[in-house]
């Protein structure tokens, strides 16, 4: 029998030691998983690495949609069929503005549409700025417009008329103010003799007044009397520096005159009693007391 080598028993032992190696190898395995398992989980890792070291985008401007066109474009189209009415009718639509600063404003988008409001000022017959911010130079504006004016009220409201002298005397220079009818001053604490001596010297056609609220005297009442001949009715209610002189020149001066409103003036009850007697028919309003029992007090 043929005696074998030692290296191939040292080779013998090396096979049997790798192959019990291989066989524990394979009893500790981990289970196979899918290749497809693997992509996921890597794609899953790395959008996790990415959101936490890339920095969040900022949001990008929104452009304009088709929506927002088409409005911009039917407003577009709006003005010009606006620009393409005859000039009496745009006329008409701006006279149904209710507020003079739009009407200011109107006539500031173009040529065509401040000859409008021109046409529009022109046909109004009553101006009333009780309730509007208007200063000395807009009412001034806007009262020289109107060339057919007959009804002004400039009254001071809640929100205020700053009307001064100034205005007085700037609106007094206007064509419209000798055809006004009734005039309406009421409140207006920024006005003085001067600024009413101005308005009324020119208004030769006024038959009612309300300058009740105001610190006028009997200088504003003088030339009342002297140019408002046609005068019907007055109001004087609270005005404290209107004497009885003033009042008896207004009697004696305008002879269609028919009421006073002299509530809350200083003047003596005894100086009513001879307002009377110069006329029999006038009606003197808001008396707290009268001697002559004949007096109406309502």
């Amino acid at each position: 029998m043929a005696r074998r080598c030692p290296h191939d028993r040292l080779t013998q032992r090396a096979r049997a030691a790798r192959f019990h190696a291989a066989a524990s190898s394979r009893c500790t395995r981990r289970p196979h998983v899918p290749m497809a398992t693997w992509r996921a989980r890597a794609g899953a890792v790395q959008e996790a690495a990415q959101a936490r070291t890339l920095p969040s985008a900022s949001p990008q401007p929104r452009k304009p949609g088709r929506e927002r066109e088409r409005g911009m474009a039917d407003a577009g189209a709006a003005e010009a069929d606006i620009e393409r009415l005859p000039a009496d009718l745009l006329a008409h639509v701006l006279s149904l503005l209710p507020s003079f600063r739009d009407l200011s404003m109107a006539g500031g988008v173009s040529w065509r549409w401040r000859r409008a409001v021109e046409r529009s000022l022109a046909s109004r017959r009553r101006l009333s700025f009780a309730g509007q911010r208007t200063g000395d130079d807009t009412a001034a504006r806007l009262v020289c417009a109107a060339v057919n004016l007959r009804d002004l009220d400039i009254s001071r409201s809640c929100w205020g008329c700053h009307i001064t002298d100034e205005g007085l005397i700037k609106i007094a220079t206007a064509d419209c103010v000798k055809n006004l009818t009734s005039i309406s001053l009421w409140g207006l604490a920024g006005i003085t003799d001067k600024g009413v001596v101005h308005l009324v010297s020119r208004a030769y056609s006024l038959q009612h007044l309300n300058i009740g609220g105001t610190f006028i005297t009997d200088e504003s009442l003088y030339a009342v009397a002297n140019n408002c001949t046609n005068l019907k009715s007055i109001i004087l209610w609270s005005c404290r520096h209107v004497t009885e002189a003033g009042l008896v020149a207004l009697v004696n001066k305008c002879p269609r005159l028919e009421c006073i409103n002299v509530g809350g003036m200083r003047v003596p009850p005894e100086s009513f009693v001879n307002l009377l007697t110069l006329s029999p028919a006038l009606q003197i309003r808001s008396i707290p007391q009268i001697l002559n029992a004949g007096v109406q007090v309502s």
